[in-house]
């Protein structure tokens, strides 16, 4: 909590210079890149925080036993970082697409049991599954005018996520909840672009759904077999870094 804390502190301050900045710059009497919306393509750098859980659906066999009596996905919160490709079709409207996506996350599972593990007292179990996946988003953006240095826009996708740290196919593992590899979603967002000399800086939001149930149920795990379907649910916090653009 103390290093989530710092975190957070520590990208409160990067944005506040970054938003001064940006709001002093639209006063000045010059326009930062004037070019940039004339030029197709352009390239950035993301790095940003997200935090994740799964969306649950119980099976019928959690109603017809009560070895386990309450299970429930809990948020949790990891970085992420890639490279995009921006493709401006037309003033207001761009394409983007992510060739490098990488995206660091943790699904925490709550159970409440109605005896304790074997050699344990605590009838709360918290079970956590590690991802490390690769995402790829392609998605339309509908910008506004620009006023000065600043832009306001809002963006809307689909993806396909696979999942570099699966353990669909782990055996003999007595307390774990199975996660297949792929995954489809949606993802819709808000951002605003900050035009400086020589970059743009856009501060993004972005909600992301998964429509593949994830979940590979096993019937011999009991942290398992009291789900039937997993679906991901994540809010990305992203700052791009993105470059002047390419002209022909």
């Amino acid at each position: 909590m103390q290093h989530l804390r710092r975190y957070r502190v520590g990208l409160v301050l990067v944005l506040s210079i970054f938003f001064a900045e940006g709001l002093h710059a639209q006063y000045r009497d010059y326009l930062n890149l004037p070019n940039h919306d004339e030029k197709p393509y352009y390239f950035g750098i993301v790095l940003g925080f997200n935090t994740s859980h799964y969306n649950l659906t119980h099976h019928p066999y959690f109603l017809e036993r009560d070895t386990i009596q309450v299970v429930e996905s809990q948020n949790s919160g990891r970085v992420h970082l890639g490279i995009l490709v921006n493709w401006q079709a037309t003033p207001r409207w761009d394409v983007r697409f992510y060739p490098l996506n990488l995206i660091f996350s943790e699904k925490k599972f709550r159970y409440t049991q109605s005896i304790p593990n074997p050699g344990e007292s605590e009838l709360e179990q918290i079970q956590k599954v590690e991802s490390v996946t690769l995402s790829f988003p392609l998605q339309v953006r509908l910008k506004s005018d620009r006023i000065n240095n600043f832009r306001v826009y809002t963006l809307a996708g689909v993806k396909y996520d696979f999942d570099l740290a699966s353990n669909s196919g782990a055996r003999n593992a007595e307390n774990i909840v199975k996660v297949k590899k792929s995954d489809f979603g949606v993802e819709a967002g808000i951002g605003f672009q900050f035009f400086f000399r020589y970059f743009i800086l856009s501060p993004e939001i972005k909600m992301s759904y998964g429509l593949t149930n994830v979940h590979d149920r096993d019937e011999s795990l009991k942290y398992s077999n009291v789900i039937d379907k997993m679906h991901s649910r994540m809010i990305l916090f992203s700052l791009h870094f993105e470059g002047g653009g390419l002209g022909f």
